[in-house]
């Protein structure tokens, strides 16, 4: 299913639409510069964030660095999204497993042959290595991604993190049937799958491990990819010990970047793909 492309300078943009394994249909867009790529990217993106978010980032990768680039929005999300919230069947194993993986299925067969990289914000790269089907992915960025407890949060952000875990967040949940998030001003609405999931791990210090099984499956990160996670200095949502955690599993060690080496004022956790921020851009590049 594509609409019709349109051209932004020297990219060509379409709307590309594909199912999961379980029959869930994504709808993505595909960006692609004038000539032929030098890699296909997959961006995964952080929970709750709108594939619309990472416009302007993957217009740059198409025009200044020549990749073909696909967003997309996870199940119940943004362009994958239709029908009452409350009636959404998801929760973050199907959003960090099964979307991610169609999502990576989807730019082969639309770019076969170029390199496969993946950009990943936070949740977009947290749970790669859990992932079947990744023997052909040569790089791996990592943006503010991690693994966190309600603990962990610098005060005074700690004290959001608990009301939203143990007191607003399940409350609105019960009473919608779904996180209204919009409404709460913590971003976009989610299934009451993904809230109530995102909330176990959150709160929990062994994480995800208590999930763990045939649709969870442990992590086992033995690819021969090239890895960077990045970790932001003044992220108070996804702190740099936590990326640092994460970075274990993937065997690799983590890069910290202060936003004050660039003049920039603030990245956090959301930050990175702002375009006011773009000097960082490059650096996420970097090997």
């Amino acid at each position: 299913m594509l609409d019709a492309s349109v051209v932004q300078g020297e990219v060509t943009e379409r709307s590309l639409a594909f199912k999961t394994e379980d029959g869930a249909e994504l709808v993505g867009r595909l960006y692609r510069p004038e000539r032929r790529p030098f890699a296909a990217v997959v961006l995964n993106s952080a929970t709750g964030v709108p594939q619309t978010f990472y416009t302007h980032f993957a217009r740059w990768l198409a025009a200044e660095r020549r990749m073909a680039v696909l967003t997309y929005d996870y199940r119940g999300l943004g362009r994958s999204h239709a029908g009452p919230m409350r009636k959404v069947q998801a929760d973050m194993t199907d959003w960090g497993i099964r979307d991610q993986v169609a999502a990576r299925r989807a730019i082969r067969r639309e770019v076969p042959g170029a390199p496969l990289w993946i950009v990943g914000h936070s949740l977009g790269a947290m749970l790669l290595p859990n992932q079947p089907e990744l023997e052909d992915v040569v790089r791996v960025i990592g943006v503010a991604s991690g693994m966190v407890h309600h603990n962990d949060h610098p005060w005074p952000y700690r004290a959001v993190a608990l009301n939203f875990w143990f007191t607003l967040g399940p409350l609105a949940t019960l009473l919608c049937g779904y996180l209204p998030g919009k409404r709460l001003r913590f971003g976009e609405d989610l299934p009451a799958g993904v809230f109530w999931q995102w909330r176990k791990w959150c709160t929990s210090r062994v994480f995800y491990d208590d999930d763990l099984g045939p649709r969870l499956p442990a992590p086992n990160w033995d690819s021969g990819a090239v890895v960077r996670l990045h970790a932001f200095a003044d992220d108070d949502l996804i702190p740099p010990a936590q990326v640092e955690k994460l970075a274990k599993v993937y065997g690799a060690d983590p890069v910290l970047i202060d936003p004050k080496d660039y003049d920039l004022t603030k990245v956090g956790h959301l930050g990175a793909f702002s375009r006011k921020n773009r000097a960082i851009w490059p650096i996420l590049l970097e090997e």
